[in-house]
């Protein structure tokens, strides 16, 4: 079992229960899931780009990667609909945990003059969104073996019911939030 598990049972509950005067254990903010989401342009030209994004998205998260399409045509951008253009992983459980234990505690440090988080990319319903620039923060990529840096999203989807709690649960975890 996780650190970060034990660590919701022990003090995030108590913490957040004192704080925010839950009455009822089960009214306690928890992780839902954590999407992690990268979108590959130039994978409409080559293939080849987005299988090294979906074999890099794979070892980052542990988990199988899915496919995403594209839902309309957009002319401008020469994309037709139904055209692969990027993959996407969603972690629940055990590999939720345990992603966001190395997303907070090795990669993140890792990113260049880093000074925190955004407190405010909350999207109104207690929900995360993050912006990572290059895959190779995280320690599974070997800078080597990649042959192009990319990026992606992480969305951190909880139970909070304001941006508030959701901002102090994921602070519990370790968020290091910008001051």
């Amino acid at each position: 079992m996780s650190r970060y598990k034990d660590l919701y049972k022990d003090q995030i509950v108590d913490g957040m229960t004192k704080k925010f005067g839950y009455k009822n254990v089960m009214e306690v903010p928890k992780l839902d899931k954590i999407v992690v989401n990268m979108g590959v342009g130039e994978a409409k030209d080559n293939a080849k780009v987005l299988e090294s994004a979906i074999k890099d998205m794979e070892t980052i998260t542990g988990q199988k990667a899915v496919i995403t399409k594209a839902k309309n045509a957009i002319a401008n951008f020469k994309i037709r609909e139904g055209m692969q253009i990027g993959c996407k992983v969603t972690l629940r459980g055990e590999k939720m945990y345990e992603f966001l234990d190395r997303l907070v505690n090795l990669a993140l440090p890792r990113v260049r003059d880093f000074r925190g988080v955004n407190a405010n990319a909350f999207d109104g319903r207690g929900n995360y969104a993050l912006g990572i620039k290059e895959q190779i923060i995280f320690p599974e990529i070997e800078y080597d073996k990649i042959d192009k840096v990319r990026g992606m999203d992480v969305i951190i989807v909880t139970t909070a019911k304001t941006d508030e709690e959701a901002r102090e649960l994921l602070r519990q975890f370790g968020m290091p939030y910008a001051k």
